[in-house]
Formats: C-alpha cells, sequence, structure tokens
C-alpha cells in the first residue's frame, strides 16, 4: 500500500474533522455527491486525492470556504479563519487519538444545539471543573488561556 501525500492526508482529515463537527456520516455525504462511503473514507485517509470541484461541492455541503480544508497545512502561510469554530476544530485535530478526537467534535457539535444559556454555562463549568481536577489545579485556579465565564452561541 502506498504512503499518503501529506498534503492530500491534512485536506482529508479536514474534511473528517469538518464531516463530523457537522453531523454527517461518510454515508450522508457520500450520498450528497454521488459516492460511496469507501470513496470518502479513501479522501478522508489521503489515499486519493480530492480534485478542485469535488472540494467546491465539499465545501457548499459542509457550510465551510474551500480554504477551510487547507487551513493549518504545514508550509502554507496562513490565512486568518474564516470562521471562529474553524480554530476549535484545528485544536482538536492536534490530539492524535482517534477516540477523543472524535469525542471532542461530537461535543463541540453537540453542545451547539444547546438553545438554553443557563445549561451552556453549568455544563461549560462542569467540564472546566472536571478537566482541572484531573489536570491537578485546584477548582478555583484560571488556567492562563481559559475560556471566558459564559458561552454564549
Amino acid at each position: 500500500m502506498r504512503k499518503p501525500n501529506p498534503y492530500d492526508a491534512h485536506v482529508g482529515a479536514r474534511l473528517r474533522a469538518c464531516r463530523t463537527l457537522a453531523g454527517f456520516s461518510q454515508e450522508r455525504l457520500g450520498a450528497a455527491v454521488s459516492l460511496s462511503f469507501q470513496q470518502i473514507q479513501k479522501y478522508e485517509k489521503g489515499l486519493n486525492r480530492i480534485g478542485a470541484s469535488r472540494l467546491q461541492q465539499f465545501a457548499q455541503i459542509l457550510n465551510v470556504p474551500p480554504s477551510y480544508f487547507f487551513e493549518d497545512m504545514p508550509g502554507i502561510e496562513q490565512q486568518p479563519q474564516a470562521r471562529p469554530e474553524h480554530a476549535v476544530v484545528s485544536e482538536i485535530e492536534q490530539d492524535k487519538s482517534p477516540v477523543s478526537r472524535r469525542q471532542a467534535l461530537e461535543l463541540v457539535r453537540n453542545f451547539g444545539k444547546i438553545t438554553d444559556s443557563t445549561v451552556r454555562d453549568r455544563i461549560f463549568q462542569l467540564i472546566k471543573a472536571a478537566a482541572a481536577s484531573y489536570s491537578g489545579k485546584e477548582e478555583g485556579e484560571e488556567d492562563t488561556a481559559a475560556a471566558p465565564e459564559s458561552v454564549e452561541s
């Protein structure tokens, strides 16, 4: 089996992250562009290169600019990210564990569906407190890059 081109693998990883965040299965995305889920898998693994017109289709379906797929690519000068949640996706993608990466993407996607700001804030505080207890910080301690106290959509 040949090794994927690093650029194709990067674009494929971005496709997978965006697809997951948008709540699409490989089957559903494939059906939207008349492809099998196996072809979507090959794209996501970087085994098959995604053509420009196909990339444009994915961008429209997933509601991202085509440039999203190239953001954070090693060796390419970076432009500002198109939407704030893409920064979250980029950070999640740095985690090399597929299970935790998928869980994090699902968490972000589902958290965004919560319309009650009080519930969102309480869930945010719960996760923040749990993370602090596992990282050895006291509950009152703040991370220097901590998120704001209230999260609004």
